[in-house]
């Protein structure tokens, strides 16, 4: 049997960014997300790259602003491409397939305080 999953609690890093490919039959939305591990004054962040789909990207780019709390539940994707200079780079993506929402943003307009669990379109990254 082969595995992959993730479970990340954290908060946004910054606003979600969102594009429309396939013609706008398709959105995709991008959103950092740091997660806190450690104890005491040794604790450590971690940056995480999220990506979601659809309905789920459009509800993301709604209600997510940046310092808001988040669960994301989906899937490691890594990446190798080539960049405009020719030089190869790698990227770890997790792709989402659901989302809740947390606590709001200290000092935050009005969003929503909770959600369900919103399924996603999962798939691959059509870059």
């Amino acid at each position: 049997m082969n595995v992959n999953k993730v479970m990340l609690v954290g908060r946004a890093g910054s606003d979600p960014s969102t594009k429309e490919v396939q013609d706008g039959k398709l959105k995709i939305c991008n959103l950092s997300l740091a997660t806190s591990s450690g104890y005491g004054d040794k604790e450590t962040t971690d940056w995480h790259r999220v990506t979601f789909f659809g309905k789920t990207a459009e509800t993301v780019q709604e209600y997510v602003v940046k310092g808001q709390e988040i669960y994301v539940e989906g899937r490691i994707q890594y990446r190798k491409y080539t960049d405009k200079q020719g030089v190869e780079k790698y990227s770890t993506d997790i792709i989402a397939n659901q989302m809740q929402l947390g606590q709001k943003a200290k000092g935050a307009a009005a969003t929503r305080s909770y959600s369900p669990a919103i399924p996603s379109e999962e798939g691959d990254i059509p870059f």
